[in-house]
């Protein structure tokens, strides 16, 4: 692989009244800062890097790990408004007045609470691989096999990553490969795994979300007035492909992006597409 500049990015450190959290900034220091918000029981070390070297092309990249996840200290959370909560605590100690989020998976699901906690702090949001956070009418439920490998301690192995990120056909197995390869050297000397308490916590707020009303999230769903760019695969077996399609139906000013031969992982498969589709929705 080419030098990137995602993988020689120095971990740098900013502390708030929760934690000292730490994060990596490439990219122009110029217009509005992107923030990334992580995955399930991801770190910073789990972005792809060709996918952030090709983002931070047009864009202030900013990855960081929440309150007690990977690389920064203080107790996880259990609850997605504590998350979100933990990431309005970093992007104002970081002191930025207004961001741009994208979060992938759970980290969607953040990025939206965070959206409507603190409204002012959000310029446009953009949700990966995600749902809006209760169950979606009419959406097919988890496989006992994807609960089974997001139970395990650490998120699983890498064929649990190629089974949950990727589609079981040959090319998505290509690039579930390239992807495991990409990570490989931020993941030898940084952190694979979340701590337990970490990804108990975070299991546990997926639980939470469970109960709640669809009706409530509908109406979380319309409060939001920023620009949304929802994307999916079409093939993901977390989260289906059709939570994304009902969430923008209840959203004010949104776009929905679908990959016909991905699944949780087009970010990666398809970086290019989608990092186009993310310059065209940040610049118009």
């Amino acid at each position: 692989m080419t030098a990137s500049l995602a993988n020689s990015a120095e971990n740098l450190t900013v502390t708030g009244p929760s934690a000292r959290f730490t994060y990596r900034r490439i990219g122009p220091r110029s217009g509005i800062p992107l923030v990334l918000l992580n995955r399930f029981r991801g770190t910073i070390d789990w972005w792809d890097p060709e996918f952030l070297d090709q983002l931070a092309v047009n864009h202030d990249v900013i990855v960081f790990d929440n309150i007690g996840i990977g690389h920064t200290t203080g107790e996880p959370g259990d609850s997605v408004e504590q998350f979100a909560d933990g990431a309005i605590e970093f992007i104002q100690a970081l002191g930025l007045d207004q961001v741009d989020l994208l979060g992938w998976s759970l980290g969607g699901i953040v990025a939206q609470y965070v959206t409507r906690r603190s409204p002012g702090l959000v310029r446009k949001l953009i949700v990966a691989g995600s749902s809006p956070g209760s169950p979606v009418p009419g959406a097919p439920a988890m496989s006992d096999k994807v609960r089974q490998i997001m139970a395990k301690p650490g998120g699983g192995e890498d064929e649990d990553v190629l089974y949950l990120f990727f589609p079981e056909t040959d090319r998505g197995r290509a690039a579930g490969r390239d992807h495991l390869t990409n990570v490989a050297p931020r993941l030898a000397s940084g952190v694979r795994a979340v701590s337990d308490a970490a990804g108990k916590g975070q299991l546990v707020a997926v639980a939470k979300l469970q109960s709640i009303p669809f009706e409530q999230t509908q109406a979380d769903l319309e409060s939001i007035k920023q620009p949304v760019l929802y994307a999916n695969g079409v093939l993901d077996v977390m989260l289906p492909a059709l939570a994304s399609y009902v969430a923008v139906q209840h959203l004010d000013n949104a776009v929905l992006v679908l990959y016909s031969d991905a699944g949780h992982g087009f970010l990666f498969q398809h970086a290019t597409a989608f990092v186009t589709q993310v310059n065209n929705f940040l610049a118009e």
